[in-house]
């Protein structure tokens, strides 16, 4: 743990629960479609029989509606994803496209990410974790709340299998900088980056409608893909 970390609670929240408004076509689809997609962070899974097959498996953390996730999910069938998501409207959401879409290779937890890769994920399992455009917490005294830190690298270095790659993007150049620092200071994860600095965004990183507005604005957008050894 780095010193910086030594006075934060180990349990102190990267979110806030801020639930919205749902509309009457999410609040639908999550009482007719949690049974078949949603998964109980109460209840440990093995995830082979879930999908009823031996597949990729990548976690996304923060979906927020959901879009991206869906397309993902839909131009890779030969793998599967588990999206982790606290705020009900956007799980909603993911639902609709999911039924509608016939997307079968998703699966949700509308819950804590880091209780359910501490708790129900097995060591050493997954192929990918997805942090897109996580909350920034831009205020100095908030940056303790960021997702990302020392622990939570630690975390990503126990759950994925060797060669399994963590990829993160933000349009906010600090944050950008702080996970670089601390995903480098890792010796077990290896920069994707021929100068271990930033990536190209992957083709498979779809851009958001707020994504392209701010790069009409002129808004850099970092990406940091980094591989366990």
């Amino acid at each position: 743990m780095s010193v910086t970390e030594k006075n934060i609670p180990p349990n102190i929240r990267s979110f806030i629960r801020r639930q919205g408004r749902i509309t009457l076509a999410q609040a639908q689809a999550l009482e007719n479609y949690s049974d078949k997609y949603c998964l109980d962070p109460g209840l440990d899974y093995d995830f082979k029989e879930i999908f009823q097959r031996d597949a990729p498996l990548c976690i996304e953390i923060g979906f927020g509606n959901g879009d991206s996730l869906a397309q993902i999910a839909a131009e890779n069938a030969d793998k599967d994803y588990i999206g982790i998501e606290v705020h009900r409207p956007g799980v909603g959401h993911l639902l609709l496209q999911l039924e509608q879409n016939s997307i079968s290779n998703v699966r949700i937890y509308c819950h804590d990410a880091i209780e359910v890769l501490e708790q129900r994920v097995a060591d050493n399992s997954l192929d990918a974790v997805h942090l897109f455009f996580p909350d920034p917490w831009p205020k100095k005294k908030h940056h303790k709340r960021r997702i990302v830190r020392a622990s939570f690298v630690d975390l990503l270095v126990r759950k994925l299998k060797s060669g399994g790659y963590f990829h993160a993007a933000t349009d906010w150049e600090n944050y950008a900088a702080a996970m670089l620092n601390l995903l480098s200071a890792n010796s077990v994860m290896i920069n994707n980056s021929q100068t271990n600095e930033y990536c190209v965004r992957p083709d498979y990183r779809l851009l958001t409608k707020f994504e392209k507005r701010g790069l009409r604005l002129g808004h850099g957008v970092w990406d940091l893909i980094f591989r366990k050894a």
